[in-house]
């Protein structure tokens, strides 16, 4: 399966339910909770539905409101090591499981995640060069 293809199989609403049951767990991790203003948590979980429904081949709306993605300024205020992006992976992982959604579109994303988070790491882990 082409990535293109994933929204069309999917559509939002796999994207909405993949995302909200990521956006669940944050509030309670006590690695990735401080990292999300809570005040602005909607907000984060509208940006990312809308990033990887236009990433995966959905509409447009995330380039019509937030121009290039450029995930790696975006997140450059946030220090973000393996433990992190392992974290973050976590959740992800759990989300994916959660949202159930078909196994090659679940195979894509998952590949997709794994690599672009660990693209979005911009710190070593303490006590390491």
């Amino acid at each position: 399966m082409h990535e293109l293809e994933v929204y069309s199989m999917i559509g939002a609403e796999g994207f909405t339910r993949l995302v909200a049951a990521f956006y669940r767990q944050v509030p309670q991790d006590d690695f990735l909770g401080p990292m999300y203003p809570a005040r602005d948590l909607e907000g984060a979980e509208q940006r990312l539905r809308d990033f990887l429904i236009y990433r995966f081949g959905g509409p447009q709306r995330y380039i019509e409101q937030r121009g290039h993605p450029r995930l790696r300024a975006r997140h450059s205020p946030f220090l973000i090591n393996q433990t992190a992006r392992d974290r973050w992976m976590q959740l992800m992982n759990n989300a994916l499981a959660e949202a159930a959604l078909p196994a090659e579109a679940e195979r894509v994303l998952r590949t997709f995640l794994d690599g672009m988070s660990t693209f979005m790491i911009n710190q070593a882990e303490p006590g390491t060069n």
